[in-house]
């Protein structure tokens, strides 16, 4: 049997899906760090780029800032916040680490692609808009959210598949999810193990990437993408 069907015969196998370091608990630890890390990078990086984008000002900072952290590598930042969680935090291994580098790679490619969509829509229908009398507010919910949603939904589907699996970094530094079996298998020698936890989370990044497909098909979506 080659390493393929061993790694299936490990997913086949149901003890490895229950109890404590089961599948289904590292799944819902990856999960549980995938929502956190969307949350907060989305509610940073959204609201900005729809000001900045609307305002016309503090581009050049937040998208050359954006790029600084788009260039570091994210076991770099992994590694820079476990050092700093370790002096500063009472639990410094695993999850405070894995937070904060997975937040600093979302944060970046949000900020500036919903600077952009907002800045691409057509400064005449702005002018237009509040030409009509509408506030600036007004103009920013109803015209510019709108018309840059698209882009901004497809950053969101994007961001959110490379979360789920950069999150694996984690189990270098001690966090669990199911990144934990690919670190264990390495470290054990067990090949099968380490292949089963890299089909997890492709299989996770997949589904994630289909869920924002069909989420994208909604009627209440569409019509705010209209």
């Amino acid at each position: 049997m080659g390493l393929l069907g061993q790694a299936l015969s490990w997913l086949a196998d149901g003890s490895h899906w229950v109890g404590t370091g089961g599948v289904l608990q590292r799944l819902a630890e990856h999960l549980q760090m995938f929502v956190l890390v969307m949350l907060i990078a989305s509610a940073i990086a959204l609201p900005a780029g729809l000001l900045i984008g609307h305002a016309r000002r503090g581009a050049f900072l937040a998208v050359n800032a954006a790029g600084v952290g788009r260039a570091l590598p994210t076991f770099a930042v992994l590694f820079f916040a476990f050092r700093l969680t370790l002096r500063y935090l009472p639990r410094p291994f695993g999850f405070w680490p894995t937070l904060i580098a997975l937040v600093f790679l979302a944060v970046p490619p949000l900020l500036t692609n919903t600077f952009v969509a907002v800045r691409g829509v057509d400064p005449d229908t702005i002018e237009a808009a509040r030409g009509i009398g509408m506030a600036e507010r007004q103009v920013l919910l109803r015209l510019e959210l709108p018309l840059a949603s698209p882009l901004m939904f497809d950053t969101v589907r994007t961001v959110a598949v490379q979360v789920a699996a950069t999150a694996t970094l984690g189990a270098v530094f001690g966090w669990g999810g199911l990144g934990r079996y690919i670190v264990d298998g390495f470290a054990s020698y067990d090949y099968p193990q380490l292949l089963a936890g890299a089909i997890l989370v492709a299989v996770l990044a997949v589904v994630i990437d289909a869920a924002f497909g069909v989420l994208g098909r909604l009627p209440a979506l569409r019509r705010l993408q209209v």
